[in-house]
Parts: C-alpha cells; structure tokens; sequence
C-alpha cells in the first residue's frame, strides 16, 4: 500500500499543480468572464491538453449557420510545472534506496500510470461544455433577427487520444527523472547507459530551463514597464516555454511558418503577432522578426553561449578520458533529439469561423492563428551546432577537475 500511497501522491501533486497554474493563466487571460459556467471546464480542458490530450470544438447557429473552429496548441507552462512535479514526487521516494530492482521500479511506473490515466479520465469527464458566442458588435443580432438562432460553441476531450498520448507523456516523464537524477536507485543493468546519458541530459534540460527563466525575468519587467500586466501574465502562466523554447529554435537558425488574421489571438508578444499579421503565410524567423525588432539577432549569441555552457556543464559530468568527438557525438545528438521534442510542440492552430448557409462567412466572428514549426531543418542545424560547440566546451573544461576525479599524484623523487 505504500508504493500505491507513493504513486498517487505523484499523481495528485501533479495535476492539482497543473490546474492551479491552468486557472491563474486563464484568469489573467480573461475566461473567469466566460459564460453559463465554462471556467472550470475551460482549465480542465487546458490541463488535459497539456498532457497531451486532444480536445474538439464544434457549434451551431441554427439550421442555416454554423460555428466551426479548431486548437492545437500546448500550454507548456502548464506542461512544465506538471512534469517537474510530477517527476520529483516520483523520485522522492527512491533517493535512499541503493539499488532498485528491476521488477520494483517497473511496479512503480505501472502503478503511476495507472491513477494518472485514472486521473486523466476524471478531467476528459469535466472537459467538455457548451456555451453562447457573444461577440462584441453587432453581428449577434445580425444573426438572432435574421435566423432565429444565436451561435454556440461547444467543446469536449478526445478520449482515445488523450488517453494514448496521456500514457506517452507520463512515460516520457518518468524516464527523463530516471535519466537525468544521479540519485535514481536503477537496476544494475541500466547503471551503464544512464551513466553514458545523464551528462549531455541533463544539460539539456538545464538548458531548457535556462531559457525559461530568461523569458520569465524578461516577462516580469515587461510587466512592470510596459503597461497590460494581465496579458503578460497570461502568457506567463499559459505559454512561456513555447516562446522561450521558439527563441532557442530561432537562435540555432530555425524557422516557422504561420499567420495571424481576425481580430483574436492567442497570447503572445506584440513582435509575433506584428511579424505574422497577414492573409498569407509568413516565414519566421530571426531575419524577418528583426524587421520588427533588431533587437531580435541577440537570440544568435544568447543560443550560442547558453549552449556553450551545456557543453561545459556536460563535460565536467562525464568520465575522465572522454575523447573529443565523443563530446562532439553526445551534445549533437542530445541537442538534436532535445529540439526534436520541443519543436513540434512548439505548433500552434487556432481557428474559430461563424459561417451562413456554408457560403458566407461572418469575418469579425472569426479568424485564425497558425504557427507551423520546419521541425527537421531545425533539428539538423541542431545537431550541427552540437557537433561543434560539444568539443568547445570540454576544452573550457579540461583545467577543471571534474566531479569524482582525483588529482594524479607525482613520484617522490628517490632517494639519494
């Protein structure tokens, strides 16, 4: 009953986590005003997306119209305090353990999936509702007195795929914590490869890190100095690793492709929204975002040096004797697989439309934002810049005695 009481802990300090971010990010976004109760369906609907989930919009305006919309987007925020908490609670109670068998540790993992899945079905439940568009104009009216009808949106959680995506994200979870705590109690077949991995995994995710504390102490003085604290704070809450991890992505020299059009948007800095603004796709990247800030070619050298500090922290954390191009191999590929994860999640598609008969389309009750990632040119310039800057940073490391290593000591000179 312990390892069950252990599981459940994990599982619950992680969804309530999850929900309370949810629901500060939504109320500084504005959807405490929803209608007919939608709020608390609203933050489960986010949670459950943030775990992977998947949840369908649809609506209705009477015989002759129909809302149409459609998201995907992951609040990774939300996905971030989730897989931190729920990866330390799952490790807490194997940090005095020695050495865990492999049947054990497999029974731990089960027995978390389990009531997290259990948990997951709980919200696919609370994550649906209906209610009313109201529309800050006139258009409602247009549609009441013409139609009869006024136009509603609904939405409900995906079961099947959020329970299939649920499960791969909390097996991700658990085996980042695995991989990435020295002190995780692993069978003695494993000990190996977590050893050869945990450096350049870890310094992955202290990379990943590193930009969203960048992006959280540029958030807070835009906040302070600039006026609309709300919205900041909404992107805070909802979005900040999808815009500090895009940084990243643009600073090796990725790009995206996308638009914004409508009179809504999804959270998201001004810059974004100015640079993709527009009837056609627009190429993203740091180029094209510097012609609305040329403040925007620093993400280059900000990537270069942060990344120069993960190559350092993974050479001061792996054995002596370690060759160069290993170093090379280990950071290119750990970068590479690192941008192969974040930049898909990175998408975003948001469309909501009001349309009459199928054919006319009511502009200012509709609009879109699509955000498209160009996931394998960003992952290939990923795995060059770790090839390079691998070696760089084991040479900075080389006069430094890395951790378990133990100074050569020189002969005494003989006796005369």
């Amino acid at each position: 009953m312990r390892e069950w009481a252990d599981a459940l802990l994990a599982v619950l300090a992680a969804l309530v986590a999850m929900a309370v971010t949810a629901t500060l990010g939504l109320w500084a976004a504005g959807a405490a005003d929803l209608p007919e109760g939608a709020f608390l369906h609203v933050v489960a609907a986010v949670v459950v997306i943030a775990a992977g989930g998947s949840v369908d919009i649809s609506g209705r305006a009477g015989g002759l119209a129909d809302t149409s919309g459609q998201l995907t987007l992951m609040p990774l925020s939300v996905t971030l305090v989730g897989a931190l908490v729920a990866g330390a609670c799952f490790l807490r109670p194997l940090r005095h353990r020695p050495v865990a068998g492999t049947g054990a540790l497999l029974g731990r993992v089960a027995r978390t999936v389990v009531l997290w899945l259990a948990g997951l079905g709980a919200l696919i439940a609370l994550a649906r509702h209906t209610f009313t568009l109201v529309p800050p104009d006139s258009a409602i009216d247009f549609i009441t007195g013409l139609l009869g009808a006024t136009p509603t949106v609904g939405f409900a959680a995906e079961t099947g795929p959020t329970l299939l995506f649920g499960l791969i994200w909390i097996l991700g979870v658990l085996a980042m914590a695995l991989l990435v705590s020295h002190r995780a109690p692993l069978p003695a077949g494993l000990l190996r490869p977590q050893r050869a991995a945990r450096p350049a995994a870890s310094a992955m995710l202290l990379l990943l890190l590193a930009y969203v504390v960048i992006a959280l102490v540029v958030g807070l003085v835009v906040a302070a100095t600039r006026g609309h604290p709300a919205e900041t704070f909404a992107v805070i809450l909802l979005g900040l690793p999808n815009i500090a991890w895009l940084a990243l992505g643009l600073g090796i020299g990725g790009s995206w492709e996308g638009r914004v059009e409508g009179p809504f948007g999804l959270p998201m800095p001004h810059i974004l929204d100015a640079a993709l603004r527009g009837s056609q796709n627009t190429t993203l990247d740091v180029s094209s975002l510097a012609e609305q800030d040329g403040r925007a070619w620093w993400l280059v050298p900000v990537a270069a040096v942060l990344l120069l500090a993960a190559a350092f922290v993974t050479a001061m954390r792996s054995p002596a004797g370690t060759r160069l191009w290993q170093y090379a191999l280990h950071l290119g590929i750990a970068f590479a697989l690192t941008l192969l994860v974040v930049t898909p999640v990175s998408e975003i598609v948001a469309r909501l439309a009001l349309s009459v008969l199928g054919i006319m389309e009511i502009d200012n009750l509709g609009g879109q934002v699509v955000l498209h990632p160009h996931v394998w040119r960003t992952v290939g310039l990923a795995l060059l810049w770790g090839l390079v800057i691998g070696p760089l940073g084991a040479l900075l490391a080389s006069r430094v005695r890395r951790r378990g290593e133990t100074p050569t000591r020189q002969a005494p000179p003989p006796a005369p």
